[in-house]
């Protein structure tokens, strides 16, 4: 009997440890929840590898915050986001193959910026993959591509927009070079595709309509990402005369522009889009103290309790000085979609852009760091506009460096949110039922 008895129990524990293993195998109650994977497409490798990277920065420390307080709140319970790489080479044909990887693996929410060509090519793709695959759709959230087709004649209720567009931004630098009294002679130089030539008409469309009196002594575009000597266009600008040179050029096309104007002795104030980051007041040096201006959501010197947290939180995460490189925007897309998820409650790609259309962040969201509508119309992010001057670290307003440079930025004017919307184009065709 009592033989019997402990076949019994050894019995009881085969069966117990089966059904753990079961449990394990299998996704019992103890399976770790599915994540809802972003696939960040992004030039990783060649002359603006160090954007790309950048940008993953941003984007993964507001991954962690939104997983740090337990991920995206659904139904079925809480679900981390994850963020998954890939490299297009700068290429859109590249851009296109990573597309289809991303698609591949099911990610239903894709995020690009560092080119707005690269941009057109994924939304019409995407255009074309939703209407023929309706169970695999994807939205499109763009945080940097600033052609502005892209919420007008070329808007896609698939394509959501978390920058100012360069119109925007333009608007905005060109009401600050309006006022400087002693600039008569602007001289224009970009990047020779889409976003660059678009800067290059609308500035001087902005221009004579603000000041008429001055001169576009120049208005030239170089190839993008290729010139490795920009000496021979600093020459140009020095004998042009201009007081001032507007430019939407970024990354190594900013940085090398900069330091040949230095060289060259160009005695001339640089209103830029991206003067403010990714090398740029480094190469500058004293030379761009109170001459080098930027546009910008967002810059460390914006003060506020919200910013100082905000900005010391990423430091911490990424002490060094050439990781310094920070966006607002970017941390507010990511979670704007963590939001529009737990919404709709659903990952669903209509129902989080349905979600998002009309959403708004304010000063309660991320304690007050930004604020902002995605305005439904055209799924343009309406948002406060900086425009802000260099200065060295140190001085009145400018606690924080940029990069380890030495030298920060310090705001000149900042423009509200209803000050930087402009109209729209935009005709939306929305999908048609489920």
């Amino acid at each position: 009997m009592f033989s019997r008895a402990l076949k019994l129990l050894k019995l009881r524990r085969v069966l117990g440890a089966c059904a753990l293993l079961s449990s394990l195998f299998f996704g019992g109650a103890h399976a770790a929840p599915e994540p809802i994977r972003i696939a960040m497409i992004e030039g990783l490798s060649g002359p603006f590898g160090n954007a790309g990277e950048a940008v993953h920065r941003n984007l993964l420390i507001a991954v962690e915050r939104v997983n740090a307080r337990g991920g995206v709140r659904l139904s079925g319970g809480a679900r981390p986001l994850e963020l998954l790489r890939f490299d297009s080479k700068g290429s859109n044909e590249e851009t296109l193959a990573m597309l289809k990887s991303a698609l591949d693996r099911r990610v239903a929410f894709v995020m690009q910026g560092n080119s707005s060509a690269a941009a057109a090519v994924l939304i019409d793709a995407l255009n074309k993959h939703n209407a023929r695959e309706p169970e695999r759709r994807a939205l499109f959230l763009n945080y940097s591509a600033v052609d502005p087709a892209l919420t007008n004649e070329k808007c896609s209720f698939w394509h959501f927009r978390f920058d100012a567009h360069a119109d925007m931004r333009l608007a905005a630098l060109t009401d600050v070079l309006r006022d400087d009294r002693r600039i008569d002679k602007v001289y224009l130089i970009g990047q020779d595709y889409s976003f660059g030539q678009q800067v290059a008409k609308q500035a001087r469309a902005s221009l004579l309509a603000k000041r008429p009196d001055i001169r576009i002594v120049g208005d030239e575009l170089h190839p993008l990402g290729r010139v490795k000597d920009f000496l021979p266009y600093a020459a140009k600008i020095k004998a042009s005369g201009a007081q001032a040179v507007l430019t939407g050029n970024w990354g190594n096309d900013l940085t090398l522009l900069i330091k040949a104007a230095r060289e060259a002795g160009v005695d001339a104030r640089f209103y830029t889009f991206y003067g403010n980051a990714l090398g740029a007041p480094a190469a500058i040096g004293d030379a761009g103290v109170d001459r080098v201006l930027a546009v910008a959501e967002w810059h460390p010197n914006v003060g506020g309790a919200a910013s100082e947290r905000f900005y010391a939180r990423f430091r911490e995460r990424f002490p060094k000085p050439a990781d310094d490189y920070v966006h607002a925007r970017m941390q507010v897309m990511v979670e704007m979609l963590a939001g529009a998820i737990e919404r709709a409650r659903s990952t669903d790609a209509v129902a989080v852009a349905q979600a998002l259309e009309g959403m708004s962040v304010d000063r309660a969201t991320l304690g007050g760091l930004h604020e902002g509508t995605m305005r439904a119309a055209d799924h343009q992010f309406i948002q406060p506009l900086y425009v802000s001057v260099m200065e060295r670290a140190g001085s009145a307003d400018v606690p924080h460096d940029n990069e380890g440079s030495g030298f920060g930025f310090r705001t000149v004017r900042r423009f509200e949110p209803r000050q930087t919307e402009q109209a729209t184009t935009c005709q939306m065709q929305r999908p048609e039922g489920p």
